[in-house]
């Protein structure tokens, strides 16, 4: 088997055999990856730790014709301590599917945001839904989806009343509005352009009014599950 070192993080794993474990990586390399790992259902085993979810390492993965086996992980990171905050738990599961279900092919971009992302959710106080909508917008930005202009994607016109529609993922006027559309806030529309031009280490520091956070989480899955035909798991 040809032997390959690679930077990953754990999205899932299910149980397979009497102690093994079936692992799903997003990778720097390769992007989304499907591996095993041995024994790591035994409290002794020396790779038990490597099979968590959040898990960021260096894995030495050996691949064979029918599997991927994980021989060694070098851990960067855990971000522990996301298990004992529910709600960071759960923005940070909500990364991990996003991965999971748009990381088919390497993407070095993609993959430095979830460690950003996830670095400031473990370890910044960071407000609920701050670090998974600036994850969105970065990721809709990534992916081509720019949709925080000032001016109307129809006519051009400077927006005053804004409305996302779904069917194009842009910006429209009330006069260009469809059956389609949804109206975003002033403070849905203020939370996402001060996510757009705010760093992950700098997120701690704003303060926003009106549920715009909410609002723009809202918003911004809305558009997910119609860009790209799939749901994501319920932040609660």
């Amino acid at each position: 088997m040809a032997s390959s070192k690679i930077k990953a993080i754990v999205l899932k794993s299910n149980n397979i055999k009497e102690r093994d474990k079936q692992v799903t990586l997003y990778t720097l390399e390769e992007g989304k990856m499907i591996v095993s790992m041995r024994g790591v259902r035994n409290d002794k085993a020396k790779l038990k730790a490597g099979k968590e979810i959040f898990c960021f390492g260096e894995f030495v993965v050996e691949k064979g014709k029918n599997s991927n086996i994980v021989t060694a992980v070098d851990i960067i990171d855990n971000f522990y301590s996301l298990s004992s905050n529910i709600d960071k738990y759960y923005e940070g599961c909500v990364i991990l599917d996003i991965l999971d279900k748009i990381g088919l092919e390497p993407n070095p971009q993609l993959f430095i945001e979830a460690i950003k992302a996830l670095k400031t959710l473990c370890y910044e106080d960071v407000k609920k839904y701050y670090v998974i909508d600036k994850f969105f917008v970065d990721i809709f930005k990534s992916l081509g989806f720019d949709f925080l202009s000032n001016k109307c994607s129809s006519c051009h016109s400077t927006l005053g009343s804004k409305y996302l529609n779904l069917d194009i993922g842009e910006l429209v006027c009330p006069a260009c509005k469809t059956a389609s559309c949804v109206q975003i806030s002033d403070a849905c529309y203020g939370a996402l352009r001060i996510f757009e031009s705010t760093d992950y280490d700098k997120l701690a520091s704003v303060k926003l009014g009106g549920m715009g956070e909410v609002q723009a989480y809202n918003i911004l899955n809305t558009n997910f599950e119609w860009r790209l035909g799939m749901k994501l798991i319920k932040l609660i």
